[in-house]
């Protein structure tokens, strides 16, 4: 028998908490509970989750820093993160992907919405690359360990710059537009604005150098070697 997905749910509402383990566990999911940001990273450390679900706004630590310190802890830099925001709390978001969140679920939270976007994370446990590297110029690109090599020195990279770089390198000098890069790095049903591009953008420059990303004025971006 395969084993369970094990989905670490942490949110101070008992309402919203009970609302998602029920629509979760109807899809077979293992699901844990924590009600602050302390017993998310705790729980994180204890249990090894498959995906955590966080809420940014919690007493005791809030998602973010939560979310900040199990990206600092041995085993779990790699564990999924989507948090759950408030569909206007547009720094939330901005401030949630700078700390290595993967995805955000909007509140109100819509069931298929939820479960749809749960499955498309999901879906990263067992993706398989044709190609595990790739090299342009003095930069590698190696998507199973999701870093990056320049002149032999390793970046690290928080997954969704990770994953917005390896679309840029993926064709060097095809221009993305933005709707393009917005499909294919956040999905078609997340609404993030330009202001998130740009934002992980500008932190893909600071570790490579500004010389490689060029900016398509009003179209996008594109990788040149």
């Amino acid at each position: 028998m395969s084993k369970k997905i094990k989905i670490l749910l942490v949110d101070d509402e008992p309402d919203i908490l009970e609302f998602m383990e029920y629509n979760l566990i109807k899809e077979g999911y293992d699901v844990i509970l924590g009600k602050n940001g302390k017993e998310a990273v705790d729980l994180a450390r204890l249990e090894k989750p498959d995906l955590i679900i966080l809420d940014i706004m919690m007493p005791v630590m809030d998602g973010i820093e939560a979310c900040r310190q199990i990206r600092n802890t041995p085993g779990l830099k790699d564990v999924l993160i989507a948090f759950l925001t408030a569909r206007n709390e547009d720094y939330s978001q901005i401030a949630g992907f700078d700390v290595g969140a993967d995805d955000y679920i909007g509140k109100p939270i819509k069931p298929r919405v939820m479960l749809s976007r749960i499955k498309a994370l999901l879906r990263r446990l067992n993706g398989v690359h044709s190609e595990v590297t790739t090299k342009i110029g003095g930069i590698e690109i190696d998507r199973e360990k999701y870093l990056a090599f320049r002149d032999g020195n390793a970046i690290s990279f928080p997954r969704k710059e990770f994953e917005l770089l390896a679309l840029l390198t993926s064709k060097p000098g095809k221009v993305f537009t933005r709707d393009d890069i917005l499909a294919r790095v956040w999905g078609n049903d997340v609404v993030v604005g330009d202001r998130t591009i740009d934002v992980h953008i500008r932190k893909i420059r600071e570790k490579l150098g500004d010389e490689s990303i060029k900016t398509v004025k009003g179209i996008g971006y594109k990788f040149d070697i």
